[in-house]
Parts: C-alpha cells; sequence; structure tokens
C-alpha cells in the first residue's frame, strides 16, 4: 500500500476524540503504545529473550548500527530497516512474524511512518518524567481548575458539558459516594429546598459527609480491596485470622482522621520501624500480614516463604507505583525498565521480616529480624531454590534513587520515605488516580495497577499532574482531594445519556457527563438495609457471620459459620467475615474480590443471577419485609406508594409511574385474596395486625420490585 493510501485510511479510521491523531506526533501517547504491544516483547527491555540483538524501547538502541543497517534512521522511512520489515511481503522478514497474534493496523503502520518521518522523537516513558507544573488553561464556564482542564479539552471537540445534576441526584450520588450509604427522605427534602436558595448548601452537605464516620468504611473498603484483606488464610485448610479486623479498624479510622497519605504509606509499609511505634503504627503493618498463607503440613516452608515475600513485592509495586512489577519477578520486565535485579534489589526489603501479633491487641504485624539475617540474592528464572547474585535493598533503578542511608543496608522504612518524597514520579499520581476513578468509574488512567508502556496514557495528562501536585501541597490530605473533586462542576454533571456521544466518546473519556455506576456488592447490601431501616451503623469489631445456604460447606473442608444474631446480623457489608476458601455468595455475585490478590479495579458484571439475588437472596428479602412494614407504619393508604419510592430513590415517581406500581399493586391484591393464607408467608415471622396483613402483603411485593429496579442498584 502506497504512502498516500496508508494517510487517507489513517484519517478515516483515527478515533475523532481522545486518541486523535494531532498536527505533531507525541512519542508516549501516539507511538510508544503501539510498540509496547506489537514489538517489545522480542526487541524491549527483556535481554534474554530480545531478538536479532534489536532493542526498539530506547532511542539508542533503535539507531544502533547493527552490523550494517540501522533499524530507525531518524526522517527516512526508505532507510530504516524497521520500516522495510514491516511493509514487505516476505513471509521470512515481515514484522511482526506472521505467527504473532499482535499484527499491526494498517492505521498503525501509518503512524509508524509518521513517526519516522518527523524524526523519531524518543521521550522517557511519561510516567517517569517528574510530575509537571501545570497551569489551568482558560476555559468559559469553569468553577475551578479542575473544570478549566476538562472543560479545555471539551472545546477542543465542540462539546458542551452535561448540565447539573438535580439536587436530589447530587444528595444521593453524594451519600453513596462519601458514605455508601443513601440518604433519608427527611435529608433529601432539607437539602433539595436549601440548594434551591442557598449557594453554600452542596458545600456543607459534603462537609458534614466527609465528617461522617461512615467515610471512614465507605473509603477504608476502597483501600481494603488494594490491601487484599481477609479473615483467613487462604489454601485448604483456611484457618481463621482471629485478629485481622485489626488492620481493618486501623484502615477505617485512618481515613476518619485523614491521616496524610505519606504517614498511611509509611506505617503500612514500616510502622515498626518508626521510633517509639505506638500499637496502632504496628497494626498498620497488617498490611502485608493480608496475604494469602500456605500452612498445609506438606508444604515446602520455603518456596512459601517465597511466595509469601514475591506477594508483598508484587503488591507494594501495583498499589504505590502503578506498575506490573511482579513481571520482572522470573525475568528482567518485557515491556518497562524493570530488571531481574530490581525485582530482588526490591525483594531485599521484605527478606528479614517476620511475622508477629502486637501484644496489647493481639493485631498481626510485621517486625525485622535482628539476629540471623538473611542474605537476598536474585532467584534465577523466579525459582526459589536457584541462586544468583547477592543483592541489597533497593529501588527501582529507572526511577530517582532512593538517598543513602545513615549507616548500613537501607530499610522498609527508607522505602516508604522513598516513595512518598514529593520528587517521585510516580506515588502521588496513582493515589489521585485511585481516588478519582472511584468518583468518576474510570481514573484519568484508566489501567490504575499498569501506568506503564503497555497501559493506557491518562486522558488529561496535564489534570492529573496539577491534581498530584496539589495532593502534595496540601499536605497528602484524602479528604481534601475528594472535597476538591466533588465540589467541581465536573463531578456535578448530570449522569443522562447523550447520544451525540456514542460515536464520539462512547467510553466518557472526555468528561462530558458524569458516569452511572452499578453500586459496588457491600453498598448494595447495605442500601437496602438502610431504606429498610435494618441498617445497624456501630463501626469496627470482630467480624460477622449472616445467614449462608445450607450446602456452601459441601465442597471442601468444614468451617464452622456461626450465624450472627441480633443487631450484628445487620451491619455493613464491610465487616462480613472474608474466608477465602467460602466467600459469601451474595458479594461475589457483584464482583466483590477474591482477596487473593491486590483489587485495583473491581469488574462490573450484568448477569441473570444478579437479578435473581436481588428477588430471592435472604437479605433482600428480609429488607424487602422490613421496608414494606417501615411504609405500613410512617405512611398511610395512597402515600404509602410515595414513600417507598422516596425511601429507595429519593424522589417521587412520575405520573406513568405510578400507574404501572398502582396496577401491579392491584394485581398482586388479588392475587393475595385468591391464595388465601399461604400468600401471607411472605410476612415471615413479623408480627403484623390481621387488618394491615393484607396490605403489609401488597407493600412487600412492591418493595421486592424497588429494590430491584436499576436506578436503586445504581448510582446517577
Amino acid at each position: 500500500m502506497s504512502a498516500p493510501r496508508l494517510f487517507l485510511l489513517l484519517a478515516s479510521l483515527a478515533p475523532t476524540v481522545v486518541g486523535a491523531v494531532p498536527d505533531k506526533l507525541d512519542f508516549n501517547r501516539d507511538v510508544r503504545p503501539i510498540l509496547a504491544s506489537k514489538c517489545y516483547a522480542c526487541h524491549g527491555p527483556d535481554e534474554d529473550k530480545r531478538e536479532a540483538g534489536l532493542r526498539l524501547d530506547t532511542e539508542q538502541g533503535a539507531r544502533a548500527d547493527l552490523g550494517g543497517y540501522r533499524a530507525i534512521v531518524p526522517g527516512d522511512p526508505e532507510a530504516s530497516e524497521a520500516w522495510k520489515r514491516i511493509v514487505t511481503e516476505d513471509p521470512a522478514d515481515v514484522m511482526p512474524p506472521p505467527s504473532s497474534p499482535k499484527q499491526l493496523t494498517a492505521a498503525e503502520r501509518a503512524l509508524l511512518r509518521r513517526w519516522i518521518d518527523e524524526g523519531a522523537e524518543y521521550r522517557e516513558h511519561w510516567s517517569f518524567l517528574p510530575v509537571a507544573a501545570a497551569t489551568p488553561p482558560p476555559a468559559s464556564g469553569a468553577r475551578d481548575e479542575i473544570d478549566a482542564f476538562i472543560r479545555a479539552r471539551l472545546a477542543e471537540h465542540q462539546l458542551p458539558p452535561a448540565p447539573e445534576a438535580e439536587a436530589a441526584t447530587l444528595i444521593r450520588r453524594l451519600s453513596l459516594d462519601l458514605t455508601g450509604l443513601p440518604p433519608e427522605p427527611a435529608e433529601v427534602t432539607a437539602f433539595t429546598r436549601a440548594y434551591a436558595t442557598d449557594p453554600g448548601a452542596y458545600e456543607r452537605l459534603v462537609e458534614r459527609l466527609l465528617a461522617s464516620p461512615h467515610f471512614g468504611e465507605r473509603w477504608g473498603r476502597h483501600w481494603l480491596d488494594l490491601a487484599r484483606y481477609a479473615d483467613s488464610n487462604g489454601f485448604l485448610g483456611d484457618a481463621v485470622r482471629p485478629n485481622a479486623w485489626r488492620y481493618r479498624d486501623w484502615v477505617i479510622d485512618a481515613i476518619n482522621r485523614d491521616l496524610p497519605f505519606d504517614q498511611f504509606t509509611i506505617e503500612q509499609l514500616a510502622g515498626d520501624l518508626l521510633p517509639q511505634a505506638a500499637p496502632p503504627q504496628l497494626a498498620a503493618t497488617g498490611f502485608h500480614r493480608n496475604a494469602a498463607l500456605n500452612t498445609e503440613a506438606g508444604v515446602d516452608k520455603e518456596e512459601a516463604r517465597f511466595q509469601y515475600l514475591a506477594d508483598r513485592v508484587n503488591t507494594t509495586g501495583r498499589v504505590w507505583l502503578g506498575l506490573t512489577v511482579g513481571c520482572a519477578q522470573c525475568h528482567t520486565h518485557k515491556y518497562d525498565p524493570i530488571t531481574i535485579r530490581d525485582y530482588y534489589a526490591f525483594y531485599a526489603f521484605f527478606n528479614n521480616t517476620a511475622d508477629r501479633e502486637e501484644p496489647k491487641t493481639k493485631a498481626p504485624i510485621l517486625a525485622e529480624l535482628a539476629e540471623d539475617r538473611r542474605t537476598t540474592y536474585v532467584h534465577l528464572a523466579g525459582d526459589y531454590a536457584r541462586r544468583g547474585p547477592d543483592v541489597v535493598p533497593a529501588s527501582l533503578s529507572a526511577l530517582p534513587p532512593m538517598p543513602a542511608p545513615a549507616q548500613g543496608e537501607a530499610s522498609r522504612l527508607d522505602l516508604a520515605r522513598w516513595l512518598v518524597s514529593p520528587d517521585h514520579p510516580l506515588t502521588a499520581r496513582v493515589a489521585v488516580n485511585h481516588v478519582w476513578s472511584k468518583l468518576f468509574g474510570t481514573g484519568l488512567v484508566a489501567t490504575p495497577d499498569d501506568f506503564g508502556a503497555t497501559g493506557e496514557p491518562p486522558s488529561h495528562p496535564e489534570l492529573l499532574d496539577w491534581l498530584a501536585r496539589d495532593f502534595i501541597a496540601g499536605g497528602w490530605s484524602r479528604k481534601q482531594l475528594i472535597r476538591r473533586i466533588v465540589t467541581s462542576a465536573t463531578y456535578r454533571q448530570s449522569s443522562a445519556h447523550r447520544p451525540e456521544l456514542d460515536d464520539l466518546d462512547p467510553l466518557n473519556r472526555l468528561l462530558a457527563r458524569q458516569s452511572r455506576l452499578r453500586l459496588e456488592a457491600e453498598i448494595l447490601r447495605d442500601a437496602s438495609l438502610t431504606v429498610s431501616g435494618l441498617l445497624t451503623r456501630s463501626i469496627g469489631g470482630p467480624g460477622i457471620r449472616p445467614p449462608l445456604p445450607g450446602d456452601i460447606f459441601d465442597v471442601g473442608r468444614s468451617v464452622k459459620w456461626e450465624v450472627s444474631e441480633g443487631h450484628d446480623r445487620y451491619r455493613r457489608g464491610l465487616y462480613i467475615l472474608t474466608l477465602r476458601s467460602v466467600l459469601y455468595p451474595m458479594l461475589t455475585t457483584f464482583d466483590a474480590p477474591d482477596a487473593t490478590d491486590a483489587c485495583v479495579k473491581r469488574d462490573r458484571s450484568n448477569t441473570p443471577l444478579q437479578a435473581l439475588t436481588l428477588m430471592n437472596d435472604p437479605v433482600f428479602l428480609e429488607a424487602a419485609r422490613a421496608l414494606a412494614l417501615r411504609a405500613l407504619r410512617e405512611s398511610r393508604d395512597a402515600a404509602r406508594l410515595d414513600h417507598l419510592f422516596q425511601l429507595c430513590l429519593a424522589r417521587a415517581p412520575l405520573a406513568d409511574e405510578r400507574q404501572r406500581l398502582q396496577t401491579f399493586a392491584k394485581d398482586q391484591r388479588n392475587r393475595i385474596r385468591a391464595a388465601g393464607p399461604e400468600a401471607l408467608k411472605v410476612l415471615g415471622n413479623e408480627t403484623v395486625a390481621p387488618a394491615d396483613q393484607e396490605d403489609a402483603s401488597v407493600l412487600v411485593a412492591l418493595a421486592r420490585v424497588l429494590l430491584n429496579l436499576d436506578e436503586f442498584i445504581n448510582r446517577e
């Protein structure tokens, strides 16, 4: 295909939004993703897998003399061996080879030719560059700096932002995002009235929710996903960890008191090494006691220890660096500049740790060995028994160096302080991206645990850097970061569907509207218990055991599951005992993580089993029954339908909705009368006056419908 035809094809295929090709190509945005996905596996950092001695991930490697030819000759595609191999029709020479599943598209070929024509400029990967001092661009109608960045991008595509959501939607959105609990009807009414006349009503609502003790529960659950928190060891034995909850409670408390993220990091990675460490700082080190632990009698203890420590390395890399460090466990990373030596130098920080219990609280903690310290070495091919060169604790070589310790080897405390040093290019970016993703459904970087070569570049790189610098300047305050985001006009937009975005920006990466998000598993259960009046709001303490299906322990070893009674039964989903071998079915149905690895981003599936669970799972049946009886107590006759609607959806029903539900209620009443006493079994063991039993049964049917509505299980 000729170059002109390629350029025409490129113009027709290029996306018209986030990936649109500008006048001048940018290596990190336009070229590196192609090279990383199609070329680096054979011509990247991994020297053991590198073909023909050619390295395309560095400028020096791409321009090196390889025996009379160079892969890339800047400005001259025809003299560039790489381009010749790309366009040749000879199957023996073409690159990628015909056997590769990752073939270049015509558009990608055109981009690569254009890049060489323009001089084949290389740049260091964006995430390894220092966080830039971005200046918010001028933008019409911007409420703050966040809006300035977002609206400037929208203006490039002649897109107006969505209008602001209605007051009732805003309070439900904020309540669910900041506390994980829906607002009461009285709260909605009061806020709606105030919002119409008082400019400060929204900001006061934000402050009230940030100050709620339930804020720590909501955002603590996000962090526990990263910490692969569970209440048992895993594997076949899966013994219960009776004091694991003490780490969970530390997280809730730390987030509620807005422990600065830098200190939050230091205490979890090295709280035991702080001078005069207090019991809560020791409990914080439970972060790395959360991993699964194989205690089977026949296990090779040294192999199990190796895997346990490797988990600590991999998790630290994913959670704080946003890098797939674990890919270098067996060989140098194929895509990112992380060598196998880097990996085991990082491993060395954890190689002399021991698992202990904090004496005062019995909390599981980490402790540093003072004697009989192990020598760390490269485990060749990732084999725990194959010894390579010795290594000492050190940071990744592609990142800014760690300051030399005053004496001896660098410690975990040095590692933690290096991670949160102001000049570190990754930690603040990764942290603010994680927060952003919880408030919009997707991060500015859509691959939150891969800020490397194969991850997606940021949709708004200047905004990401501005937020990262502001986060650090603001004392690493999580609450201040969230406050800044949720008070922006961008966050306050309506999430209503905009047909003009279907082709232009189907994934909403430009943020011309808010995102509509399915509630996470625990929050869906919490919301049902809240509107029904069943929720127990006590915070912290040992886990609970809600009812489980009777046959759930038929597979694997039997575990005694004593069902929690009384108010404990209705505590938040955050407190459900997490057994790795017996996950609570309702939570897994709605995509809760299995605690095997750090979960940086939950899936959002949509399956028939979810609807069946909402209709038939015991917790939702109990919630529907309690919701019906609440409506029976708090309202009368015709007002009950509207009251149910207000409780569940924070709004009144529309005329056609009311008509359809009234028709449904009439049909249910006729069915109940025809079935007689059998139909009243839906009331369970609840004591209901005989005169109210028919009304209560109808209300239960209505409540089951409302708790299964798309609008209830989603955050608008």
